[in-house]
């Protein structure tokens, strides 16, 4: 039976929190009364995450895992999976769960009015931060979707949240024209679900930040910054070729 909800959770190095997260998503899809699966992909992990992953695939075939090395970069890792899941809906969720697998309550009805993308969004004043991350983070973040309005996609306040819901057919579409094997990946996907014309909605949340994310925000933060000015320079004919493998 095709799940109509597959989970794809890009997982690098997360031997402490990955058990946890998958003992939540499993036990809140359980209660649900919709077929669903839920994909690690383990990018280059050098540690436990991978064997984590396979001991609950071992177990119940409705989690499964992709492994490869070396590490490749959450972008390369989101792709690999939005393209090898099977769901009718696949929502990108951190292993965090910084943003909580409920949630996903919120992203449902625009998908139900026909939206092709629904994408979780801390800035929105209905949205409830129970943790904030770090004041200099959260400056640097705003700042930097100052450029993505500029340069990139107007009219959304945060691309970078790891909680999005697309449909399987816009998967199709977004996700082998994506390049960027790194963080960018978020506003890279968004603005070429806007080149193909997508509605997108921005849905309130709530978020709670994690302590241990991956991101540096002087080495990513630069590198995301040229990339972005390198997807605006390519313009939208560039950005909708499809990527060769």
């Amino acid at each position: 039976m095709t799940p109509r909800l597959t989970v794809v959770i890009p997982a690098y190095n997360e031997e402490v929190r990955l058990g946890p997260t998958l003992d939540r998503i499993g036990a809140y899809l359980s209660a649900q009364d919709y077929p669903w699966s839920v994909l690690v992909v383990s990018d280059g992990s050098s540690d436990q995450t991978a064997a984590i992953a396979k001991a609950y695939a071992d177990a119940d075939s409705r989690f499964g895992l992709i492994a490869y090395t070396p590490n490749r970069g959450k972008g390369h890792a989101v792709r690999r999976g939005m393209l090898a899941a099977t769901g009718d809906f696949r929502l990108l969720s951190d292993a965090d769960l910084a943003t909580p697998i409920e949630e996903i309550e919120h992203l449902w009805p625009p998908m139900a009015e026909g939206y092709e993308v629904a994408i979780g969004s801390r800035p929105l004043r209905e949205s409830n931060l129970e943790i904030r991350q770090p004041l200099y983070r959260e400056l640097l973040g705003r700042a930097f979707n100052g450029a993505v309005q500029t340069l990139g996609i107007r009219g959304i306040a945060d691309t970078q949240c790891g909680f999005k819901l697309f449909t399987a057919s816009a998967v199709r579409e977004i996700f082998p024209r994506c390049k960027l094997d790194g963080f960018s990946f978020d506003f890279e996907a968004l603005m070429i679900a806007r080149d193909l014309d997508y509605r997108i909605a921005e849905i309130p949340i709530r978020w709670r930040h994690q302590e241990g994310s991956k991101v540096r925000v002087l080495r990513d933060g630069s590198r995301m910054l040229l990339d972005l000015v390198g997807l605006r320079l390519r313009g939208k004919r560039q950005r909708m070729m499809i990527r060769v493998p």
